[in-house]
């Protein structure tokens, strides 16, 4: 994790703070952020996703799953009835298993899942709140985040997809992810095939392979991607925007002061994942802040930043001399989506700018089992309406639920 001296430097060097500043310690601005948190009216600010399920009227359980490089995986379940069909929804990057539940019952993806009879389970990620532990590496090591989304996709979806599998004794009866939830079963079903046959159909919300034609304000950085990538790792920032810290305070408090900081916030949301401010209850940010974003590793950062710049959708560079010692070659070898046998259905939107038509189209032509191509029809529609919307269920999850009956049942 970043040391707090880093960030003042850090953010002093950048112009964001002046030198006086610095003598301000963020063990004081912590403890100030959290006194003006009690504050906060809304309870489900300080709830975490169990509590949140609970809450809402449903049983839940939590699960921990080891992956085969030692990494220690909180999941979280909605039981449905014996024999209901397990589901599993993945979460995207800087995401948690709760951006699937903050926005509520009958409105919250799943929850409605768990209405219709399914035994829903939410993973998390290695690296975010939920799951940062490991069998032998502190979290406070470097080599703890030595992972990108090519580490979710080969060690952590096949040890959840096998844990869920074992336990129902059911296969998986459909995967639906959202972002890196994408690329990674992507990542997954090409190399480890075994783990995929469990799965009957995939779900792609927002389908991220290729992100050459990236439209959102991220690509301002893509010229300095190796000097912050330099920067980081100088400044020992390992873990990218850890949940627990100041960050998530300044977010969770800013964000509820008044209608102006509120709307900072959407539009800082919105620049990055396109705009849609009829969908997003600005009500709900501070429930929405108190989980998003979550930590994951600075790697992966750099590996989504790499494909950016390639146009592929490929493994992580790590230079000619390193790429030798890892794949026998001096670049990284493409993901071969041809192989990929598992039945995809593709759900995507005009206004996304992080999963964009044109990127959507690619991995469409490359792939060989589509069982689903749609198109949301609103015009507005964008990259975290998936999850928060107020229209989400009829925009997108009605639509969900008529694939799953349909491609499954």
């Amino acid at each position: 994790m970043m040391q707090p001296t880093a960030i003042v430097y850090f953010l002093t060097l950048c112009g964001f703070l002046s030198a006086a500043t610095v003598n301000v310690t963020f063990n004081n601005l912590q403890e100030l952020l959290s006194t003006a948190l009690n504050d906060i009216e809304n309870v489900d600010v300080n709830l975490n996703t169990l509590e949140l399920i609970k809450k809402a009227g449903y049983p839940a359980e939590a699960h921990v799953v080891l992956t085969e490089d030692g990494y220690l995986l909180t999941i979280h379940r909605i039981p449905g009835a014996k024999n209901s069909p397990p589901v599993l929804v993945q979460h995207g990057i800087l995401c948690s298993s709760a951006d699937w539940v903050v926005i509520g019952k009958q409105r919250a993806l799943a929850f409605i899942l768990a209405d219709q009879g399914y035994d829903v389970w939410l993973s998390n990620f290695r690296g975010n709140t939920y799951s940062k532990a490991h069998i032998s590496l502190s979290p406070s090591d470097p080599k703890f985040w030595d992972f990108s989304f090519d580490e979710m996709g080969t060690y952590d979806l096949p040890a959840i997809i096998s844990y869920i599998t074992n336990l129902t004794s059911e296969p998986l009866h459909t995967y639906i992810g959202h972002s890196m939830g994408t690329t990674t079963f992507y990542v997954m079903a090409i190399k480890r095939p075994e783990v995929a046959k469990m799965v009957r159909v995939m779900i792609s919300l927002a389908p991220v392979a290729f992100v050459r034609n990236l439209r959102s304000v991220a690509q301002i950085f893509l010229p300095f991607k190796n000097s912050i990538e330099a920067i980081l790792y100088s400044l020992g920032v390992h873990d990218f925007i850890p949940l627990d810290g100041v960050f998530r305070n300044i977010a969770r408090m800013g964000c509820n002061v008044n209608f102006f900081t509120k709307q900072i916030c959407s539009t800082i949301i919105f620049l990055i994942c396109g705009f849609d401010e009829e969908q997003l209850n600005d009500t709900l940010l501070p429930v929405i802040l108190a989980h998003f974003p979550s930590s994951t590793s600075t790697k992966t950062l750099i590996h989504y930043g790499q494909e950016m710049i390639s146009g592929k959708f490929c493994a992580y560079d790590y230079g000619r001399e390193k790429n030798m010692q890892m794949y026998n070659a001096t670049i990284p070898p493409d993901y071969d989506l041809s192989r990929i046998t598992v039945p995809i259905a593709l759900i995507y939107a005009y206004n996304d700018l992080l999963a964009t038509e044109k990127d959507v189209k690619i991995l469409r032509d490359l792939l060989t089992n589509i069982v689903d191509d749609y198109r949301l029809p609103s015009l507005k529609f964008n990259h975290i309406d998936y999850m928060w919307a107020q229209d989400a269920r009829t925009l997108v999850y009605e639509k969900i639920l008529e694939i799953m009956k349909k491609k499954v049942n």
